[in-house]
């Protein structure tokens, strides 16, 4: 899922090219994508584009006329600048908005379709879409010790809830905690004044410097090949790769379709986390700290 820092630099590549300019009309591939009816996307054909801006894990475009269009691409959703008037590729194809300088074209890779365009009228109805959650990077030591001790959650849950922090997702959650040297199982709760700035700070520097890395990447550019495993991460997508700061094999706890990647020697003082797949399917043989895993992966090496 498209998080803080790619939806950054997708609005300030909106922002270069439509600012100012006038939406001719919208083309709508996918009956689902719309989740609203009144009003009717119509009533935003012919208006200005008077700003773009990020909202939580959205996008949004101000038109004039106090109209809103709010795009959520979920996991799968991608923006494409392409030439005016382009075609909407087939099956992946959800929408195009035509300018007269360029076409946005919105795609969703799968079959789940889940991305969605919102079109709002009036500010109060943007602000219905917020889900509460503080922007982190305005965050002070005060405001973000108070939204994290809002309720008692690990980590990695508390960072990604949409209602305590805004546009954190489950690849810079897997960073933020690797920088910040906690675990993402550790409770909220539990956590000491030193270590909740530890995670402020972290937090900040993570979202800041993927920012620019991917801002730099564009080079002026329109961002394609946005995507949550990124070379140069430390932790997430790499399980079984080495750490880059201590050379311990990553590891990863695997939910429906989530995936916690950890250092278990930067984080857990070398104690592996249950994966309850894994767990169940080696039942007594789960090693249970990095020792018992480097010796458990060395006699599996040895039975090949």
């Amino acid at each position: 899922m498209p998080e803080l820092p790619d939806l950054e630099v997708y609005a300030e590549a909106l922002r270069a090219r439509v600012e100012g300019e006038r939406l001719e009309r919208v083309r709508v591939a996918s009956p689902f994508l719309v989740r609203t009816a009144d009003p009717p996307l119509a009533a935003a054909f012919g208006r200005s584009v008077e700003g773009v801006s990020r909202r939580g894990k959205r996008l949004v475009l101000a038109l004039e006329g106090d109209l809103h269009i709010a795009l959520h691409l979920m996991i799968a959703g991608r923006l494409h600048w392409k030439e005016a008037g382009a075609a909407l590729p087939g099956r992946v194809g959800l929408a195009a908005f035509d300018f007269a300088k360029g076409t946005l074209t919105l795609t969703e890779a799968g079959t789940k379709r889940r991305a969605a365009l919102h079109l709002l009228s009036g500010g109060a109805a943007l602000a219905a879409l917020d889900r509460g959650g503080i922007d982190p990077l305005e965050a002070g030591p005060e405001r973000f010790r108070e939204v994290l001790a809002r309720e008692n959650h690990t980590l990695k849950r508390a960072l990604t809830d949409p209602r305590l922090f805004s546009g954190i997702g489950n690849a810079y959650s897997d960073e933020i905690l690797h920088r910040a040297r906690l675990s993402p199982v550790q409770l909220t709760s539990r956590l000491e004044a030193p270590e909740v700035e530890r995670l402020r700070l972290a937090t900040r520097a993570v979202l800041l410097e993927w920012t620019g890395r991917l801002r730099e990447e564009a080079a002026g550019a329109f961002p394609e090949g946005v995507t949550a495993f990124r070379e140069g991460m430390a932790v997430h997508g790499r399980y079984r790769q080495p750490c880059p700061v201590c050379g311990a094999p990553v590891q990863r706890i695997a939910r429906a379709e989530n995936e916690t990647n950890y250092c278990p020697r930067c984080q857990t003082g070398d104690r592996i986390l249950s994966d309850r797949s894994l767990a169940r399917l080696l039942r007594d043989d789960w090693p249970r700290t990095l020792e018992e895993m480097e010796a458990f992966e060395a006699r599996r090496q040895g039975r090949r």
